[in-house]
């Protein structure tokens, strides 16, 4: 595993790049973007699955999100879509440029959030050949409409003025607010999803100290705005494979949106 940098705008962003054992420079290889949930850092999901990829023969690369992790941007947790989307793209840019990577073999793997955002970005993006997802999640829609999508307009309007009224006082010179995105602590009332994440990402089994589960809360008007999957059906014609849980509190995501789009899809 080598660590790396490449750019986003004026965003220096941190990854992790891995190759096949036994790597000589002088052969092509197929190469893979991992991209990490919301909250996680490129040490957790997206380096687990990249550091496998590579040992089946391709040239993986993840990374942290633009505001997150060891990667730059100001303000400090922030989570944006469009940066997010434009985190892949660069990091596309990143590995075309390499000389021993086959630019017309490029891929991109996302993980829950990280699954829309791959998605998205590869809708945009010609260079993306396949698009593989995990757990697959719109980030504005399950915001909207909360993890099982039942939340009601009311209440997603009522979260909008919340976020206007903290903005406000922001510009009057209060401490930003932050949310956690997955519970600090669990009971018999946490959703299971959100249990199970709570188990992986804040106990020691893969707790990393720069996935420290804090988000801006103002981000949340830029993730309301935010349709993952707005166009899937006319621009997405990459092959594209869903894995998603049978029991998963947000199946209902992939079952609704993307499950008709392609030929290549399958969920399980």
């Amino acid at each position: 595993m080598q660590n790396v940098t490449f750019t986003n705008a004026d965003n220096t962003i941190a990854g992790n790049l891995y190759v096949p054992d036994g790597f000589p420079e002088d052969r092509s290889y197929p190469a893979i973007v991992s991209v990490h949930p919301g909250g996680g850092v490129k040490e957790q999901t997206a380096g687990l699955y990249a550091e496998k990829l590579a040992r089946e023969g391709f040239v993986t690369l993840a990374f942290d999100a633009s505001h997150q992790g060891e990667s730059g941007g100001r303000p400090r947790h922030l989570e944006d879509p469009a940066s997010r989307v434009e985190d892949i793209r660069s990091a596309v840019d990143y590995l075309s440029a390499l000389g021993y990577v086959d630019a017309d073999r490029i891929g991109v793997l996302g993980i829950c959030a990280g699954a829309g955002y791959a998605v998205n970005a590869t809708m945009t993006d010609r260079r993306i050949k396949a698009v593989g997802t995990v757990s697959p999640i719109d980030i504005g829609a399950a915001y909207r409409l909360g993890w099982d999508g039942s939340e009601p307009v009311a209440t997603q309007l009522a979260t909008l003025d919340a976020v206007a009224q903290q903005r406000a006082a922001e510009a009057q010179g209060a401490d930003a607010a932050h949310v956690p995105y997955v519970p600090g602590t669990v009971d018999e009332t946490t959703v299971p999803d959100m249990a199970e994440a709570h188990d992986y990402y804040r106990t020691p089994r893969a707790q990393h100290p720069r996935s420290d589960n804090r988000m801006l809360f103002t981000s949340v008007a830029n993730i309301y705005a935010f349709d993952a999957f707005h166009q899937v059906e006319t621009l997405l014609t990459q092959p594209l494979l869903m894995v998603a849980g049978s029991r998963a509190g947000s199946l209902w995501q992939p079952d609704t949106s993307l499950s008709t789009t392609s030929p290549s899809t399958s969920t399980r």
